[in-house]
């Protein structure tokens, strides 16, 4: 059994983390950091609420930390966790800078831990829909995909401090889950060019962007902003046979703030209506048909992180993509600043 300490119990801890561990054979959640309130205990009779990071890693039986607290945060949590010889999984973004998850991954390997970014969009009914139709070859060669998470939310966000701008904003927030996916399906670019700018009135965080990557052959633009008050879409992919497109957004995190553990054998499926649609040319005639969606299920990270633990199988993902990934959003950034394409050097990527 690996026995798990949670530091952070609001909506990454209370929302993901909880009840995905809870979810899967092989863990058990024993503690849980929560600063005042015992609302872990109540939803999850049974564990210890500890008021503090050092109370956690004190307790020897601990095998794994999980950290769900603000970005700013990350680093050092998961430093001291791989320091008290702990595997670590922590929330995007595994650290606000690239050299820091260069020295978590570093120190992973010195002490023999896994030190894992929670990257669970890769398991996004969406995400594995998308995935599919590009594996199956029925658009041609992929000249284009463009990849959105946006959102209506005017006012204040919930998280006072995801405003502040050391945070990173919305695009180490989103950001981190749109570039992880882009890596995974086309490696890494050959230059970044983007727009990081704030849209909302007063001042605080960058809450829109957009990031365009380049490849030999074709180009990935991803985006992400608060003030769409009309949905649009969440994929739209272009290849030299037809196109596919994809609304909506995966239900998982809706349904996971309702419950403590998942039983339900249809978990992850997503309504007719949010289908994507295929377009394909035959014949010089357009055929359109729905593309039935793959359900999503997050409990593939944990049980792939159990897996990594007990096994020694690939973890469900790791540090040094965690690097390419900041990698990319630190020349979104430097891409908006100086309003040019940066080129991309991974050649000093962190070795495991």
């Amino acid at each position: 059994m690996i026995r798990v300490g949670l530091v952070g119990f609001g909506l990454a801890g209370r929302v993901f983390h909880a009840p995905l561990l809870s979810s899967v054979d092989g863990f058990e959640l024993v503690s849980v950091v929560e600063r005042t309130t015992h609302e872990a205990e109540t939803r999850y009779p049974g564990i210890q609420t500890v008021r503090s990071f050092d109370e956690l890693i004190a307790d020897r039986l601990h095998n794994l930390i999980v950290v769900a607290t603000p970005g700013s945060t990350h680093f050092d949590f998961a430093r001291r966790a791989l320091e008290c010889g702990k595997h670590v999984v922590v929330d995007k973004p595994m650290a606000l800078h690239s050299t820091e998850i260069a020295q978590i991954a570093a120190l992973a390997a010195t002490r023999g831990c896994l030190a894992v970014p929670f990257q669970s969009r890769r398991w996004d009914s969406d995400f594995l829909t998308l995935s599919q139709v590009m594996q199956e070859g029925s658009l041609g060669r992929i000249v284009s995909l463009e990849s959105r998470m946006d959102r209506w939310s005017p006012g204040r966000t919930r998280k006072p401090w995801k405003n502040i701008p050391e945070e990173g904003g919305i695009l180490l927030d989103l950001g981190t889950h749109l570039v992880d996916q882009a890596l995974v399906l086309f490696g890494k670019p050959l230059g970044v060019s983007a727009e990081v700018d704030r849209e909302r009135d007063g001042d605080g965080s960058n809450d829109a962007f957009t990031i365009r990557l380049r490849y030999a052959g074709h180009r990935v633009t991803l985006g992400s902003n608060v003030l769409s008050s009309i949905p649009g879409f969440r994929y739209s992919l272009r290849g030299t046979k037809g196109s596919f497109r994809k609304h909506g957004i995966d239900p998982q995190e809706a349904a996971l703030g309702k419950i403590t553990h998942i039983a339900s054998p249809t978990w992850g499926q997503e309504p007719m209506h949010d289908w994507g649609v295929r377009h394909i040319d035959l014949d010089g005639g357009i055929d359109t048909e729905s593309v039935e969606s793959i359900p999503g299920d997050y409990r593939q990270f944990y049980i792939r992180l159990r897996e990594a633990i007990l096994h020694g199988a690939p973890p469900p993902a790791m540090a040094t993509e965690a690097w390419r990934t900041a990698r990319v959003l630190e020349w979104a950034v430097q891409s908006s600043a100086e309003r040019r394409e940066i080129e991309c050097d991974f050649s000093k990527e962190p070795m495991l």
